[in-house]
């Protein structure tokens, strides 16, 4: 499975929109972000769809993100992740 190109990432641009307003995440290459030092989420396609990478203490977990459904179960795990993070180490 590939990381996403340019054009399945401007097909997911809605959800990186609301993943740049979590605090705590920061957006370092366009579809890559980070949690403090940490990659926290990225994205990948493949014939199946587009995923999501997440960070789950040391390991990533994989999210499909191809229906407004599983964007949302995305949002949520990011949201609590990002909120998991010691307070000074949010940006």
């Amino acid at each position: 499975m590939k990381h996403a190109g340019a054009q399945a990432l401007e097909a997911l641009e809605p959800l990186l929109e609301k993943l740049r307003t979590i605090t705590g995440l920061v957006e370092r290459k366009r579809g890559i972000f980070y949690r403090g030092a940490t990659a926290f989420v990225h994205f990948h396609e493949d014939p199946a769809g587009l995923f999501a990478d997440l960070r789950n203490g040391a390991d990533f977990e994989r999210y499909a993100v191809n229906t407004k459904a599983e964007i949302a179960r995305l949002l949520r795990a990011a949201h609590a992740g990002a909120a998991a993070l010691p307070r000074g180490q949010r940006h």
